[in-house]
């Protein structure tokens, strides 16, 4: 029996990816997390086949989940559901460790083949994100600033840009405000940057926001 893991913070977004699946693999074990939190102790606890997980969730983050299920179950297929555009996360999760990025937008259609190929071990990505990936080995020259952060300066970063406070962000992410104001400081100097305000004009004009 394929048992399969979903998290995500919306019970109407859960519900559906669960009807879409259950529709295509009919004998299937199908549960659902609203949270990082949850699908970690859920992986801890049992065994999956493969997890399908929402980039933005309230706390800790899909990325943050997908790094932890990396090192402690680097074998287990996790497919990237998020409403974030392609150019600004698809490398940066497939880099991490998923097996694979799909937008909202095409869940509907792209679901089922995107679980049956990561499910044989495959990768999904889509025309656009292999061209991206290509153009990355090509040379880093035309790397962007941001493209050089970690993944959880990355985070921050966006939170940041999105006007959310430190102590916001702190709470967020169950960070302290030390640790989240050292994350801002490393940004800020990594990007040649001096304020706030300046991570929001740069996000703005990448489309980043």
């Amino acid at each position: 029996m394929i048992r399969i893991l979903i998290a995500d913070d919306h019970m109407v977004v859960r519900k559906g990816l669960r009807q879409i699946l259950a529709e295509e693999f009919t004998d299937a074990h199908i549960e659902d997390v609203p949270d990082a939190e949850e699908l970690i102790k859920k992986v801890i606890k049992e065994k999956w086949d493969v997890v399908i997980s929402d980039l933005t969730m309230p706390g800790k983050s899909g990325l943050d989940a997908l790094l932890y299920i990396k090192q402690n179950n680097p074998t287990l297929p996790v497919l990237i559901l998020s409403i974030h555009p392609e150019e600004q996360y698809a490398i940066r999760v497939l880099k991490a460790g998923a097996s694979g990025y799909l937008s909202k937008d095409t869940a509907p259609d792209e679901l089922v083949n995107a679980v049956k190929r990561v499910m044989q071990g495959k990768k999904y990505i889509t025309l656009s994100i292999a061209e991206k990936i290509a153009d990355s080995l090509d040379s880093d020259s035309d790397k962007k600033m941001h493209e050089y952060l970690s993944d959880r300066e990355f985070v921050v970063f966006k939170m940041l840009a999105a006007g959310k406070a430190v102590g916001e962000i702190a709470d967020n992410l169950s960070l302290s405000v030390t640790t989240v104001s050292t994350y801002r400081a490393r940004i800020l100097s990594k990007m040649n940057m001096k304020s706030n305000a300046s991570l929001t004009l740069y996000a703005i004009e990448n489309n980043l926001l």
